[in-house]
């Protein structure tokens, strides 16, 4: 098999068609696009989500943390702490160790979440650390009552912009190969991106005025796209001049000539909102300091997922494949 996440075919052919559902307290069956699993605990629900951290060696405490508080927060609700497991291989050693805990530690402050346990181990199963995270939130059960269909027209709201996750690990990682073509300014910006990863903040914002919200993580912005329209039954049509490509994304990714719409962009959030609360939605985004772009809108016809290029010819987007990260790290 190939590298990176499997796509939505396989996800449903091989994965999900042999997964069975036994229990009244579980609201949801795995679904592509929906990020968290939902327990019923009566007035209240339990939100909770799983990420493994696969493409990165630096940083991977920051983002093990921040990937997987980023699916509680499309569900509008806090994070409240996190599961970790940790796989270190034989090489690694007791300082890197530490590093990513201080690293998680600081990381959780800021989200003011806890970490509540997990697993740490040795073993020559793996050849660099890896880190799986699983999320924990709770909302009430009139929250979660009140998600609203989304329908033709529904504007489709992103934050930040395009490929914010994959700029930050390849600048960090391939620094030394792109020194030549990057600043020290665009170096250091392209690194700062990590800082940008997390997305509770307008997950939070948004809570009560969209009608749904998808983080972009592997296949990036138009990944993320493909699956919010395949689980809301919809086509879409999306403006490419829309999703704010940063210049050190664009020249990172005309040196490996890799695609920034599909480089993985933890820090985005997708968000549907009707057109009545369009402009309330993207002004609190704003005010709060985070960048808003409206992108596009939902078809009636679920086949029709297009994008309008700089050059105003629609193209058609395609099921996610892996991640274009995995083309250069």
């Amino acid at each position: 098999m190939r590298i990176g996440k499997l796509s939505a075919t396989e996800l449903k052919e091989r994965v999900f068609k042999n997964i069975k559902k036994r229990r009244l307290e579980i609201l949801n069956s795995p679904n592509i696009g929906d990020d968290c699993g939902v327990i019923d605990l009566g007035e209240q629900v339990c939100y909770i989500s799983s990420d493994p951290i696969t493409g990165a060696v630096n940083d991977i405490g920051k983002l093990a943390v921040n990937i997987t508080c980023n699916d509680i927060a499309t569900a509008g609700v806090e994070p409240l702490g996190i599961m970790i497991t940790i796989l270190c291989p034989p090489t690694s050693t007791l300082e890197d160790l530490e590093h990513i805990m201080i690293e998680m530690d600081k990381e959780c402050e800021k989200l003011n979440i806890d970490i509540l346990g997990g697993h740490t181990e040795v073993t020559d199963a793996v050849n660099k650390i890896i880190i799986s995270t699983t999320g924990v939130g709770f909302g009430t059960k009139e929250h979660y009552k009140r998600k609203t269909t989304i329908r033709e027209n529904d504007i489709i709201l992103l934050t930040k912009g395009t490929g914010i996750e994959g700029t930050a690990i390849i600048v960090s990682e391939k620094e030394y190969e792109l020194k030549d073509i990057l600043s020290a300014k665009e170096i250091k910006d392209g690194k700062d991106m990590i800082s940008m990863t997390s997305v509770v903040k307008e997950g939070l914002i948004a809570s009560e005025i969209a009608k749904g919200m998808h983080d972009v993580t592997e296949g990036g912005v138009l990944g993320a796209i493909w699956e919010v329209s395949e689980l809301a039954g919809l086509g879409v049509i999306i403006y490419e001049e829309k999703l704010n490509v940063a210049p050190v994304t664009s020249k990172i990714c005309n040196f490996y000539n890799i695609d920034p719409l599909k480089l993985i962009s933890s820090g985005s959030m997708i968000i549907i909102v009707s057109p009545e609360k369009k402009t309330e939605l993207i002004n609190k985004l704003m005010l709060e300091g985070i960048p808003t772009f409206e992108i596009g809108y939902f078809l009636k016809e679920i086949k029709g997922k297009n994008i309008v290029g700089f050059d105003g010819i629609e193209k058609e987007i395609n099921e996610p494949e892996s991640d274009e990260l995995y083309k250069v790290v």
